[in-house]
């Protein structure tokens, strides 16, 4: 297991997107310059698409050599190409449109008006990986620069829902999802094994109905009831929060500013 989480508090979630691209900015500028490329994760949702909207417009954007930098995503909805749900669709509308990407290097989840069913798209993007996956990596997938994740209300990560078989996935390193109780109920994602290939694993969290799940997860949760406890990377875990998500973590954690 990693080492214990880092934790950074921002003022509001704008802040915090606005850190949060400046950091990936430099954390993936680094790993061209060490490597020649870059990989990094994604992640959907209000966070996720908050930050890509802040790198898009942040000053150093140019910094990042785009030609060189596989983009793969942590799940997805099963839904049509196009569909404003899905999160490649969103990340394309909040920055990937806007940079030079080599299309080869953008690995979105298959949609459901693909070839496949869910769970042979999810066999599909399992290979995809492997494909990918060097001898340096030790594994089936890619040791991932930065792995995103938004936190929901529930604790949930991707699409690792608390007590569903997902989030208890041992060996596969992608898997499809049925009845997620969040809509639309079917999905695929990739699993907590895949997860903790990734050398840094970042968790966002902002706003006060994610303060309960961050607490939770912070405080020694196990990872079949509360799956953002068991999200860790090899080397880092940071969980990047704003003030209203970090209102209940444990002063241990967090000491409350003194005012």
């Amino acid at each position: 297991m990693s080492a214990a989480p880092q934790l950074v508090v921002h003022r509001d979630k704008e802040l915090m997107a606005q850190a949060a691209a400046a950091r990936l900015i430099t954390k993936i500028v680094d790993a061209q310059s060490a490597r020649g490329s870059a990989s990094v994760v994604l992640t959907g949702g209000r966070n996720g698409n908050g930050l890509l909207a802040a790198l898009k417009t942040a000053p150093a954007r140019d910094a990042i050599d785009w030609g060189r930098l596989d983009l793969w995503w942590g799940d997805e909805r099963f839904l049509p190409d196009g569909d404003p749900e899905r999160n490649y669709t969103q990340a394309k509308e909040a920055l990937l449109d806007a940079v030079p990407l080599d299309p080869a290097r953008v690995h979105p989840m298959p949609a459901s008006d693909g070839p496949f069913e869910v769970e042979a798209a999810a066999e599909a993007y399992a290979a995809e990986l492997a494909n990918a996956a060097g001898p340096e990596d030790h594994g089936p997938v890619p040791t991932f620069d930065v792995l995103m994740l938004g936190v929901g209300p529930d604790t949930h990560v991707a699409s690792l829902f608390p007590e569903l078989p997902a989030v208890r996935e041992t060996e596969r390193t992608v898997v499809g999802v049925h009845g997620a109780p969040k809509p639309p109920p079917t999905r695929t994602t990739l699993t907590l094994p895949a997860i903790r290939a990734a050398r840094e694993v970042w968790l966002l969290a902002a706003g006060e109905d994610k303060a309960k799940a961050a607490a939770i997860a912070l405080s020694g949760a196990g990872e079949i009831q509360a799956p953002a406890a068991g999200a860790y990377g090899r080397s880092r875990t940071l969980w990047l929060l704003d003030a209203a998500a970090a209102s209940q973590l444990p002063p241990e954690l967090y000491p409350p500013a003194v005012s």
